[in-house]
């Protein structure tokens, strides 16, 4: 399974960016599809997760009302429509795949992990 994240870049307080996750290879099944980030010097986070029919999800506190987790099974496509961005939202976002149906914050319960990309919100 390989995911390839992009739609990063840089924003402006207050602004929208949408990042988008990408599945090839055996991208089957009813897998939770998760984001996490990490900013520099700092641990990586959770940040989202979805079940697969998009039934179920699960934010982190601090992007609760502001970012919003969705996926298109027939594209194997996971999005991340961020909203309302602040500048502690700067990090390198990654995209992961759940061993799981169930949605987790827990990054040991996901095995796969895209390369990341790179958001950045100035003041």
């Amino acid at each position: 399974v390989q995911l390839q994240a992009y739609g990063g870049g840089l924003a402006q307080a207050g602004g929208s960016l949408r990042l988008s996750c990408a599945a090839s290879g055996r991208s089957g099944g009813a897998h939770v599809m998760g984001w996490f980030r990490q900013a520099p010097g700092k641990e990586r986070q959770f940040v989202a997760a979805i079940n697969w029919s998009g039934s179920s999800s699960d934010y982190s506190n601090s992007v609760k009302g502001r970012f919003t987790i969705s996926r298109d099974n027939a594209e194997n496509t996971v999005y991340l429509q961020m909203n309302s961005l602040k500048v502690e939202d700067t990090a390198v976002y990654y995209c992961a795949r759940s061993k799981y149906s169930l949605v987790s914050y827990d990054s040991r319960d996901y095995d796969y992990w895209g390369q990341g990309t790179l958001v950045t919100v100035s003041s």
